[in-house]
C-alpha cells in the first residue's frame, strides 16, 4: 500500500480479495477545512479530499491520482456517481459519472468509487465470478435497502449471494447520529426497529447494523460481512455533521484488475 504521510491513508477489509480501499483524511495535499488533522484536532494540511465542488479542482485531481495509484489504477479509471440519496444501482462497463447510489461491474480496469462524509460506503465482491459492487447508504438508502439492490444487480451479472463478500466502511456511529422521531418510525415500520437507539429523549440510528441486517436478508453469509467499526466523526475522517457542512469527502473504491489478476 502506497502512502504519502505517516498517518494512515487507506483502510482495507481483511476478507476482500479484490483491490479496494476506504480513504481517510490523510495522504493528499488539500488544506484548510479539507486538510488532515493532528492528534489534537489541529489542521495540518495534507488532506486527501476527493470532492472538487468546493476544494481546488487541481488539488483534488492530485488526491484522486494518489488514491488510484495506491491500487495500481490510473486517474481516468474511476466510475463514480452523482449521489442523490436514492436506491438506483447502475451497471457500468467503463469509467464515467452517473446519477444514482450504487454501481456494479464485471469489467476489469474500472475502479468503482463512492463518496461519503457520514453516510456509509459499502463495497462488495464475488471474486469467483469477477463481479463487484459499491453503494452509498445514508438513512434514506439504508431504509430503501440499497445494499440488497446492489446484491441483486451483481447477481444479474453472474454473482451468487452465497459467494458475495461485503464490507461496510466508516460512517457516523449510532451514538453520534441523532434523528427525528419520524425517521425513527420509518425504520421501525420497515422492520429495522432494532437499529433505532434511544439516547436521552432523541432517537439515534445504527446504520452500520441496519445495513448488515439488510445484507443478511439479501442472502449473504454472516461470515462474509465485515464492519469497520469506525465512526466518521473521529478526527481521521471527514464528517459533514461534525464540521457543519464545511468538509471534504472520503471515497470507498473497488476495482477488478485486468488480465484476471485479483
Amino acid at each position: 500500500m502506497q502512502g504519502d504521510t505517516e498517518q494512515l491513508m487507506l483502510l482495507t477489509a481483511p476478507h476482500l480479495m479484490t483491490p479496494h480501499a476506504f480513504s481517510t483524511r490523510a495522504g493528499g495535499i488539500s488544506a484548510g477545512p479539507y486538510g488532515s488533522v493532528g492528534p489534537y484536532g489541529a489542521e495540518t494540511g495534507g488532506g486527501l479530499n476527493l470532492d472538487d465542488r468546493e476544494d481546488n479542482a487541481e488539488v483534488v485531481a492530485e488526491n484522486r491520482r494518489r488514491l488510484a495509484a495506491a491500487l495500481d489504477f490510473g486517474p481516468a479509471d474511476f466510475a463514480r456517481l452523482d449521489q442523490v440519496h436514492g436506491t438506483e444501482v447502475v451497471t457500468v462497463t467503463g469509467p464515467g459519472v452517473w446519477t444514482g447510489d450504487g454501481l456494479v461491474t464485471a469489467t476489469p480496469g474500472v475502479l468503482l468509487a463512492i463518496g461519503t462524509a457520514d453516510c456509509y460506503p459499502l463495497l462488495l465482491e464475488d471474486a469467483q465470478a469477477g463481479v463487484i459492487g459499491a453503494a452509498h447508504a445514508g438513512w434514506k438508502g439504508t431504509l430503501g435497502r440499497i445494499a440488497e439492490k446492489t446484491v441483486q444487480a451483481m447477481c444479474e451479472l453472474g454473482a451468487q449471494t452465497g459467494r458475495i463478500r461485503a464490507a461496510v466502511g466508516p460512517g457516523i456511529c449510532g451514538e453520534r447520529y441523532g434523528v427525528g422521531a419520524e425517521v425513527a418510525e420509518k425504520f421501525t415500520q420497515a422492520g429495522l426497529g432494532d437499529f433505532v437507539l434511544i439516547r436521552g429523549e432523541q432517537p439515534h440510528l445504527d446504520l452500520a447494523g441496519a445495513n448488515r441486517a439488510v445484507l443478511l436478508s439479501a442472502g449473504l453469509s454472516e461470515d462474509n460481512i465485515w464492519l469497520s467499526g469506525r465512526c466518521s466523526t473521529e478526527p481521521e475522517f471527514y464528517s459533514y455533521r461534525r464540521d457543519a457542512g464545511k468538509t471534504g469527502r472520503m471515497w470507498a473504491v473497488i476495482g477488478l484488475k485486468t488480465g484476471g489478476q485479483a
